[in-house]
């Protein structure tokens, strides 16, 4: 596998722009993530919304041609692969598969990639910006089944494992679970599935969960999960609590850590809580280039730990003024916090020096590297200077 010279970067890659029936039936014909990108407006002088796609325009990923644009764009800045969120909510319901089945089934574009199951609930609160709603509908409730569907769900990433394409660690093909405190037997999963790549010829499977480098939460010796501070010292207590229940490596995840970290942990909490009984209070403001200082923990330097960098960050068009924007996000400073993050690996071995970027295309999340009309390749441009 062609890896670039520096860092093996892999970008987490959203399946959401093209219609499903889910969707339709929650949201109206024809809603994908582009409809709330496209109605957003500034909620402050110099706040930057709506923002408009530029070399790609509002695509539909039914289409193989933007794919194609999509990987060689990624190619050419040093992105390795594409990481695909996977959904699958047991008993064989899945969301989304679609555009990666077809890269699949295809064989293009040829262009690495991995998966990583986002195993959360849909619920209609996942893209409503007004959370005063009494009702939360449910759209796909994620389940777990036992072994059964554990071996079904295997099965069914099989042909991925066993692509070329698929990216690997140890020669092992790699997969990520996001919410690893919620799957109440991720210990049996992973065994269960490593026993079946070893039936099936391959060398095993490199299971890392995604996990905060600063968290409210935190596997206890027995296996609960108990409610801590988080530490914006050090990471790694909960790093090491992680790894105990059988991951392979983790994938750190900063933002938690450096907004506490922006203005002081209790001042963040309070300004949480404050927002949620008065809904008037403006938006959380984070200058990005202040923001990345404190994004990056020193236990990210430890081989099996693979850290995040995030170039961008403004939900607003799913939650409104719930959440924190970051403003001054340019990709200048991303080149910064890209820059810092391979000082954290260049000690690793090329296998172990994995940074994730978060990530390729959330549009509605403000959170990509695609180009816009604001500052068109700037973002990858960026990537391309630091690891090429």
């Amino acid at each position: 596998m062609e890896k670039s010279a520096k860092a093996r970067v892999i970008a987490y890659y959203l399946p959401q722009f093209h219609p499903i029936p889910e969707n339709d039936a929650a949201w109206g014909k024809g809603f994908t993530e582009w409809t709330n990108v496209a109605k957003a407006k500034p909620l402050f002088r110099g706040h930057y919304q709506p923002r408009i796609p530029a070399d790609l325009g509002f695509y539909d990923l039914r289409m193989p041609e933007i794919r194609e644009q999509q990987a060689e764009l990624a190619r050419e800045a040093g992105i390795e692969g594409f990481c695909y969120w996977h959904y699958w909510f047991g008993n064989g319901k899945m969301l989304l598969q679609r555009p990666f089945e077809e890269v699949l089934a295809s064989g293009k574009p040829d262009f690495p990639f991995c998966l990583c199951w986002a195993n959360h609930s849909w619920t209609t609160k996942t893209w409503d910006k007004d959370k005063s709603r009494k009702s939360d509908s449910m759209i796909a409730e994620q389940l777990y089944l036992g072994e059964e569907d554990d071996i079904a769900h295997f099965n069914y990433c099989l042909p991925a494992f066993r692509d070329h394409r698929y990216i690997t660690v140890e020669g092992k093909p790699v997969f990520g679970i996001y919410e690893p405190f919620h799957h109440p037997h991720a210990r049996r999963f992973m065994e269960t599935w490593r026993r079946l790549a070893a039936e099936n010829g391959l060398k095993g499977i490199y299971f890392y969960a995604i996990t905060r480098s600063a968290n409210f939460n935190r596997f206890m010796p027995d296996g609960s999960v108990g409610r801590v501070m988080p530490d914006l010292k050090s990471s790694a207590e909960d790093y090491r609590a992680m790894l105990a229940q059988g991951y392979d490596a983790l994938n750190s995840y900063g933002q938690v850590r450096a907004e506490m970290a922006y203005y002081n942990k209790y001042v963040n909490l309070a300004l949480i809580g404050l927002r949620k009984y008065l809904p008037f209070i403006p938006a959380t403001r984070f200058r990005y280039k202040r923001l990345i200082k404190n994004y990056l923990s020193p236990e990210d330097s430890w081989n099996n730990i693979f850290p995040t960098v995030m170039p961008q960050w403004d939900r607003s068009p799913r939650t409104g003024k719930n959440e924190g924007i970051y403003v001054d996000a340019t990709p200048q400073y991303f080149e910064q916090h890209l820059r810092e993050a391979l000082k954290l690996i260049e000690k690793k071995d090329m296998d172990h020096r994995i940074i994730f970027l978060r990530s390729w295309n959330e549009w509605a999340e403000g959170n990509y590297v695609e180009p816009d009309l604001k500052y068109g390749h700037g973002f990858l441009d960026a990537i391309k200077k630091v690891v090429i």
